[in-house]
């Protein structure tokens, strides 16, 4: 069961490993990125940032996909990291599952403007934020559970 999908270019990292993993009772830690899938490094690297006691899946996002529709992984508590909104969007067009996207940590790039602390976004990626809002998905932001829920859609 996917209890949280996260958008947090640092994918995995100490505020994600020690405080959502917790608060939501995750097992399973699901990267979902084309880059990190490729890279023994970069998945080395992830696998250090991880609780001991939580699974960590490196996937594409293709695979991701099928990993998250497959009725065999439904008895794990998981939590779905991506590094777009880009990403997030095509995850959520392949798994029905998907009704809410976290937006955690998005950090500043050419174009981007900060619209919270943590999260800057371009024209593409408010584009993207307008069409899953359209098909009804929440997409909030919290860094840390015990946040206050904002709507990115108010923000922008």
């Amino acid at each position: 069961m996917i209890k949280l999908v996260r958008i947090d270019d640092r994918l995995v990292h100490g505020q994600v490993a020690f405080t959502w993993v917790s608060a939501l009772g995750i097992d399973c830690l699901i990267v979902a990125n084309d880059k990190v899938a490729e890279d023994d490094f970069l998945k080395m690297t992830m696998g250090l940032a991880k609780p001991a006691n939580v699974k960590l899946v490196i996937l594409t996002i293709q695979n991701a996909i099928a990993w998250l529709t497959d009725p065999r992984g439904k008895n794990l508590k998981v939590l779905v990291l991506v590094n777009s909104v880009n990403d997030a969007s095509y995850l959520s067009n392949g798994v029905s599952e998907i009704k809410s996207i976290n937006f955690g940590g998005i950090r500043i790039k050419e174009g981007a403007k900060l619209i919270s602390k943590a999260i800057a976004l371009n024209e593409d990626d408010i584009a993207i934020i307008r069409q899953l809002a359209e098909k009804g998905l929440e997409l909030e932001i919290r860094q840390v559970p015990s946040d206050k829920k904002q709507m990115i859609q108010n923000l922008i």
